[in-house]
C-alpha cells in the first residue's frame, strides 16, 4: 500500500524526496488501513456476548453516534450522525455495542444507503428485536470538495424494519425522540 501511495503522489507531480513528503506514503497507508479497520472486525467479536435478559419491551434509542466513513466511489470521507432504535423482545444489547456496530460498518468503504441497511440488519440480527430503525445523516466530501461543490448539503437515509416499518405510530415515536 505504501508503494501505491508513492506512485499516486508522484502521479500528481509531487517530489517524493521533499522533506514534508518523504514519509507521507507510509503515513497515508497507515491512515487508510485505520479508516478501513472494519474489514478486520466481525459482528460476533464486536457484540462479545453483551446481550442481556430484560423484560423491557419499549423502544431503546441511541442517538447522535458520530460516523466517519469513506465513499466507495471516490474514497473521500462522509461524516455525520447515526440514530439507532430497537424494540426488545426479552433481551437488550449492551449500550456501547450499538456504537461499536455503527463504527465497524462505518469503517468499510460503501455508500451511505448500504451503510444504513448494514447497521439495521446487524442490530436486528443480534437483538432479535420486534423492530429496528436506523437514520443516518452525513455530509459527503465528494459533493463538497469536488463535483457540484455544495457546502451545505447533507444526505439523510433511513431503514425501518419490523414494527418500525409496519406501524406508523412506532416510526413516529422514533422520529420525534431523535428530533
Amino acid at each position: 500500500m505504501e508503494k501505491a501511495y508513492a506512485k499516486i503522489i508522484e502521479g500528481i507531480g509531487e517530489d517524493l524526496s521533499r522533506p514534508g513528503i518523504v514519509d507521507t506514503p507510509k503515513r497515508a497507508a497507515k491512515a487508510f488501513q485505520y479508516l478501513n479497520r472494519g474489514y478486520e472486525q466481525s459482528l460476533d467479536a464486536i457484540v462479545n456476548n453483551a446481550i442481556f435478559p430484560s423484560e423491557i419491551d419499549e423502544m431503546v434509542i441511541v442517538k447522535d453516534i458520530e460516523i466517519y466513513s469513506l465513499c466507495e466511489h471516490h474514497l473521500l470521507p462522509f461524516i455525520g450522525k447515526c440514530h439507532v432504535a430497537y424494540l426488545p423482545t426479552g433481551k437488550v444489547l449492551g449500550l456501547s455495542k450499538v456504537a461499536r456496530i455503527v463504527d465497524m460498518y462505518s469503517c468499510r468503504m460503501q455508500i451511505q444507503e448500504n451503510l444504513t441497511k448494514q447497521i439495521a440488519d446487524a442490530i436486528e440480527s443480534v437483538t432479535e428485536a420486534a423492530g429496528v430503525g436506523v437514520i443516518l445523516q452525513a455530509q459527503h466530501m465528494c459533493m463538497m470538495m469536488r463535483g457540484v461543490e455544495k457546502q451545505s448539503s447533507s444526505m439523510k437515509t433511513s431503514v425501518m424494519l419490523g414494527k418500525f416499518r409496519s406501524n406508523a405510530q412506532t416510526r413516529s415515536e422514533f422520529l420525534s425522540l431523535i428530533a
